[in-house]
């Protein structure tokens, strides 16, 4: 797997540091990840290859999440290969929090301040550090949500609850869909059954 090539980078041009790069891989079926979580100067940034299969057709997707030091995106770029020509899409966030894809805003999204890219659980992180939830603390929000695999562009309701210092209940679409999500101490997403689980990750 490739890290991500210069066409889906962030065009900022704030410094990186990598804090920590990992490994997931699915539980559920055929597919695994390398991702990374780089600081920036007034910020973070994910960056990350992906490749599963939807249907039995195989995809790599290669993505960036630039957020601001609150954790509020900013700006998010996608290359999607796989079952035809290649997909890109960018968004970015102004100050008014309203999204834009190119010179169209996406009206839907406008109040929105996480991403959720539905291939992966790199997006989880950014409100679980943006709410800082008390243990026994749930609030709802709701996402940009970017589904796999033809990248719609959906709101998606969701609800966050801290059960532990580590550990989230996620709930969306009204309840029907829960997981327990396992983190670890940037927030980072260690467990998301029935489908995601670090299998690696650097010491820092």
């Amino acid at each position: 797997m490739t890290s991500p090539p210069s066409d889906v980078n962030s065009d900022s041009g704030s410094a990186r540091q990598c804090l920590r790069a990992w490994q997931w891989t699915r539980q559920d079926q055929p597919g695994s990840e390398y991702a990374e979580l780089r600081e920036l100067d007034g910020g973070w940034e994910f960056a990350g290859s992906v490749v599963v299969a939807e249907e039995g057709v195989p995809y790599l997707a290669e993505y960036t999440v630039t957020c601001d030091s609150r954790w509020m995106t900013r700006q998010a770029r996608i290359l999607l290969r796989g079952g035809g020509a290649p997909q890109s899409l960018v968004l970015r966030v102004d100050a008014q929090q309203r999204w834009w894809r190119g010179e169209e805003e996406v009206p839907q999204f406008r109040g929105c301040m996480d991403v959720d890219l539905g291939f992966t659980p790199s997006t989880n992180t950014l409100p679980i550090r943006r709410l800082s939830l008390e243990v026994g603390q749930s609030s709802e929000v709701t996402a940009a949500w970017v589904r796999m695999p033809d990248l719609a562009l959906l709101q998606l309701p969701q609800r966050y609850t801290r059960l532990s210092p580590t550990r989230f209940r996620y709930e969306s679409q009204g309840g029907s869909f829960v997981a327990e999500l396992e983190t670890d101490e940037l927030g980072l997403v260690t467990r998301y059954p029935p489908a995601w689980e670090r299998v690696a990750v650097t010491s820092r």
